[in-house]
């Protein structure tokens, strides 16, 4: 089957682990069967291909995010790039137009759309290769899967079926209730919307010509930001009149706040933590190296990255987002596709910031015309090209580049260093690729 993954998110319900780089999809608290400590990107596409290893995969995200895909997936998924955001509905044609005419999908394939991060069992992915062999047999033009609610969220919209039965014809749609009407959905058989979707790609192909009049992906692409703002929903799903939905009764979580994300933890600390005696339903997430003590903490999480620390009541942790709107934070931690960067330290006149470069990559070939840049190699080999003289590196080197000095440097193994950032103007659009 072919799978869009739809990756957004603005990284600040989950601050200070998430940020504009980072979001929630990206962080690395989960606990896999092995013990290892995962992000929700790579738990979905172990997931997705523990059911189906032939799956296609395709990310459709937006530009901030494909460095982090690449550093945590490599080249094992497709990515689709939006130019910037339009909502659900643009981004899924874009990745089906990428499908068909930069993958050469054929028109009559099933495709599945869902979020990149939902916390599901194996069986929500087995219910995925099921809508698509629906979508591929089946008399609809469209199926959807439907959560079935354990309580009346006011966070969900939802999807009355026109009958009990597991695969059902859909009656209506109801947007995001108060509670008093949530109860009354449930009781008409209500299911979660959990914005999981499946449809022959030329089906969405036929409606995206309809409503947007494209020739192809790249046409599509130049055009993207002529393009309405609008959900898939209000676009297709709630006027398509061939329409089931798959009820699906597994786990399903949306670890869309802290109180949530906290729930999926194995354990109540992750990092240097220590909680004393008298802590209750207490959970600790610390990337810094230094220890964080608890002591008396009760219904509480505490995170705290190089970003800033959060110490809040689970309930209210909830409500996090205007305030880190009002922040104005350098982004101080960031996976790229050639590895990691952390800033240490910042100064008027100066940066000062620790980068792993993973085996076999490097940096582009570039120079500064505002600031000078000292490297200082910590661990690891590789090479180094000063305006084009190439050096061997080791730990110890170090390398003094003023402004205007093309640069670059690559890991042979995996390499770390300090670079230091000198000057009264260090942005990030001080920086100019050269070729090497």
């Amino acid at each position: 089957m072919n799978v869009i993954l739809l990756s957004g998110g603005s990284g600040q319900r989950l601050w200070p682990l998430s940020n504009d780089i980072r979001s929630k999809q990206f962080i690395k608290m989960l606990t896999n069967e092995k013990g290892e400590v995962e992000s929700m990107l790579t738990r979905v596409y172990r997931q997705i291909t523990a059911v189906d290893g032939g799956a296609g995969i395709t990310i459709a995200t937006g530009k901030k995010q494909v460095s982090v895909i690449k550093n945590q997936l490599g080249d094992r998924v497709k990515v689709c790039v939006e130019p910037m955001r339009r909502d659900t509905f643009p981004a899924i044609c874009l990745a089906a137009a990428h499908l068909r005419d930069v993958q050469g999908a054929e028109e009559d394939s099933a495709v599945v759309v869902c979020p990149v991060d939902p916390y599901v069992e194996d069986s929500y992915f087995e219910a995925l290769q099921e809508l698509a062999g629906l979508a591929e047999t089946g008399g609809a033009n469209l199926y959807l899967l439907g959560m079935e609610p354990t309580y009346p969220s006011e966070k969900y919209g939802y999807v009355i079926p026109e009958s009990s039965q597991r695969l059902s014809r859909v009656k209506t749609f109801k947007e995001k209730p108060d509670s008093a009407a949530a109860e009354n959905y449930i009781a008409q058989g209500a299911l979660w919307n959990g914005g999981v979707f499946a449809f022959r790609l030329g089906f969405l192909l036929d409606r995206a010509r309809e409503l947007i009049g494209f020739t192809d992906y790249h046409d599509l692409y130049r055009r993207y930001g002529e393009l309405e703002k609008i959900s898939f929903d209000y676009a297709v799903a709630e006027r398509e009149r061939e329409i089931c939905v798959l009820r699906y009764g597994g786990g399903w979580k949306d670890l869309g706040t802290w109180n949530t994300f906290s729930e999926a933890m194995n354990g109540n600390t992750l990092g240097r933590a220590v909680l004393g005696g008298n802590c209750e339903d207490t959970h600790v997430v610390n990337e810094l190296n230094i220890p964080i003590l608890c002591m008396g903490c009760r219904h509480m999480v505490i995170a705290a990255s190089g970003d800033g620390i959060l110490v809040s009541d689970k309930e209210q942790s909830s409500h996090i987002k205007p305030y880190v709107e009002q922040m104005e934070q350098q982004v101080m931690y960031a996976e790229k596709s050639w590895g990691s960067f952390t800033v240490l330290d910042v100064q008027e006149d100066s940066m000062t910031i620790k980068v792993a470069l993973l085996p076999g990559h490097g940096l582009h070939y570039h120079s500064h015309e505002h600031r000078d840049e000292v490297w200082t190699v910590m661990s690891g080999r590789g090479r180094a090209v000063i305006d084009g003289q190439e050096r061997r590196v080791k730990p110890g080197d170090v390398i003094s580049m003023p402004a205007g000095c093309r640069h670059t440097i690559f890991a042979e193994s995996e390499l770390k260093l300090i670079e230091v950032q000198l000057g009264e103007d260090i942005t990030v659009e001080d920086k100019r690729k050269h070729r090497l």
